[in-house]
């Protein structure tokens, strides 16, 4: 298999791999440390392939999301294109940050992206969350060094630029 056929296929088996990590159920106790897995996947391959994520694809994985999740149709698509395009218009910032920097940027887009899912979920009717609803963000940039360590780590190994 040539390197440019593998490269897609963990292009997009990371994508649906977040998609499937959305899905997975919870103990309501856990359920508000579960970060946005599709949101985390998009922003790697924002700030290390350019080329291959578009607001396009971040619409298209949006509705992929909402289809999965039965949430009203644009929610996620709203908000994956708003972190795709803030990821794009500050990659060239973002991309030679320290680590821990790094984390601190995605805590910004994760909350970014809070705000505005509370914004959708108001105007649509439903009641403010709880506090917890505010803890996956953090978690989310928690987890980004070790998620940025492994997809750099699979690319390396299966060298695709």
């Amino acid at each position: 298999m040539n390197r440019q056929r593998l490269g897609s296929w963990l292009f997009f088996g990371t994508l649906v791999s977040a998609l499937l990590l959305m899905l997975v159920p919870l103990p309501l106790v856990l359920e508000p440390f579960k970060p946005y897995w599709p949101a985390l996947c998009l922003l790697y391959w924002s700030l290390e392939s350019e080329d291959r994520v578009t607001l396009g694809l971040a619409f298209a994985v949006g509705i992929a999301a909402d289809l999965l999740n039965g949430v009203v149709l644009g929610e996620q698509a709203l908000r994956l294109c708003a972190l795709v395009f803030i990821a794009l218009r500050f990659r060239s910032r973002l991309r030679f940050f320290p680590m821990w920097q790094q984390s601190l940027a995605v805590l910004v887009l994760l909350l970014n992206d809070r705000i505005l899912l509370l914004i959708v979920r108001v105007l649509a009717g439903g009641s403010l969350p709880p506090g917890s609803w505010w803890i996956s963000p953090f978690v989310g940039a928690a987890l980004w060094p070790f998620l940025f360590l492994l997809f750099d780590d699979l690319r390396a190994r299966l060298r695709i630029q």
